[in-house]
């Protein structure tokens, strides 16, 4: 007769285990369709500190932004750019344009760019024989108060004809 208990139980613990399961995933997924869309979005995508922006172009051309606020300056923003594939040994200028401050809607509308540099002297991104670049950029965000935050984008534009070959999706940071 123990025996017997001792399959039964063995046979069974599995089916339990599993439709605990199941229920714990179905509940799950209730809860997910009760959320509203703007809970959603601040669990997606809170405003960060410190960014990875991806800059697109046509074909191959690409680039990639390390956008750092360093807590022990957390006034400055470092911008370590790398940009790929563009025209070799050519002057291309990083672009931002940030929109209304706290006013995060994930949808940058802002036209009003301003070059990168160091601080407010702007400095090319120059391209090797390959068409690759690099620049750590800086800005100084001394004058905007801790804790603000914005929809921000990027854009790279050739440093002679001024036009645009990359560009980023929008992005949201907050101010250390």
């Amino acid at each position: 007769m123990r025996k017997q208990l001792f399959y039964a139980a063995l046979f069974l613990l599995p089916a339990c285990i599993n439709f605990s399961c199941q229920k714990e995933n179905i509940q799950k997924q209730e809860e997910a369709l009760t959320v509203t869309p703007s809970v959603q979005n601040q669990r997606s995508a809170p405003p960060s500190y410190n960014l990875e922006v991806v800059l697109h172009g046509e074909g191959n051309r690409n680039g990639h932004i390390h956008f750092r606020q360093d807590a022990n300056a957390p006034k400055i923003i470092t911008l370590d750019t790398k940009v790929h594939h563009l025209l070799p040994n050519h002057p291309y200028l990083l672009q931002r344009a940030v929109d209304r401050i706290n006013v995060v809607d994930g949808n940058c509308t802002s036209t009003s760019w301003l070059t990168l540099g160091h601080g407010l002297t702007p400095q090319s991104i120059m391209t090797n024989e390959k068409g690759n670049g690099q620049e750590e950029l800086l800005r100084n965000v001394t004058a905007i108060p801790s804790g603000s935050t914005f929809d921000i984008h990027f854009r790279v534009i050739d440093g002679v004809s001024l036009a645009v070959v990359l560009t980023s999706d929008c992005y949201q940071f907050k101010v250390r």
